[in-house]
């Protein structure tokens, strides 16, 4: 056989190695999502639980994402924090405010979602609700750091955060006089400030599954470079043999 045909082999049969294998990392992404998916909507469907339960869960190692979960408390309106994020298309913060469970015990609770310029309070004063409320929402676990390198820092002089670090917004919020607070979030349910923003409600629920419709168009690219790569270095082996 001759070099070309060789190095056209050789290359025709990486091809199809790297198209099979970009099919076969799409089913294991298949299998991941849909294991996250029967996960969020086992949990969504339980009963709410009390805090206290659901940092017992944490403690113990269980799973507490998407759990329903009850509380009572005040929000401190004056520590609130800002994630930056977009909801339903626009751009815009999540609302993270510390809420005071009792004199030592806070928990950070992610309010929803307020439009770019409705991110000072003083433009939304209708929804800083006062007093002792009772609440529910989905407990969220705090990340201990950045998804990955491309997601930028959080400008803390600002009040601007890319991601939710707990350790940031407790520090920010209190300084070194800080009580003890809850090491998860709660996501507040739609419920919680029908009078104005934040708007809640905000969590994520619905996950996009197309993986095997990826794993299906990279397995057929691999048998399409296959069978006309191999059709053709077949001509050419054939009419070489021929001279």
């Amino acid at each position: 056989m001759k070099l070309a045909n060789i190095i056209l082999a050789v290359a025709i049969g990486l091809g199809v190695t790297f198209l099979s294998g970009l099919g076969f990392w799409q089913m294991k992404r298949l299998a991941w999502k849909e294991a996250l998916i029967t996960r969020v909507e086992t949990n969504l469907s339980a009963v709410p639980l009390t805090l206290d339960k659901v940092e017992a869960m944490r403690q113990n190692g269980d799973d507490i994402e998407y759990r329903p979960v009850r509380l009572a408390g005040i929000f401190d309106h004056s520590r609130e924090q800002h994630f930056f994020a977009t909801h339903k298309g626009n751009p815009g913060y999540f609302v993270y405010t510390p809420f005071h469970i009792d004199s030592n015990n806070v928990i950070f609770v992610n309010r929803g979602y307020v439009p770019l310029n409705r991110k000072s309070s003083t433009r939304r004063v209708e929804g800083q609700v006062n007093g002792r409320i009772g609440i529910e929402g989905l407990a969220r676990s705090a990340p201990q750091q950045k998804p990955n390198s491309f997601v930028p820092d959080n400008d803390l002089k600002k009040n601007v955060y890319h991601w939710k670090s707990l350790k940031q917004m407790t520090s920010r919020a209190y300084g070194d006089a800080s009580p003890t607070v809850m090491e998860f979030f709660v996501d507040a349910g739609e419920a919680t400030n029908p009078g104005g923003l934040p708007k809640g409600g905000v969590t994520l629920i619905q996950f996009p599954n197309s993986h095997l419709q990826y794993a299906l168009t990279w397995f057929g690219l691999a048998g399409a470079l296959l069978a006309v790569g191999g059709y053709f270095l077949f001509g050419r082996i054939r009419g070489n043999s021929s001279l």
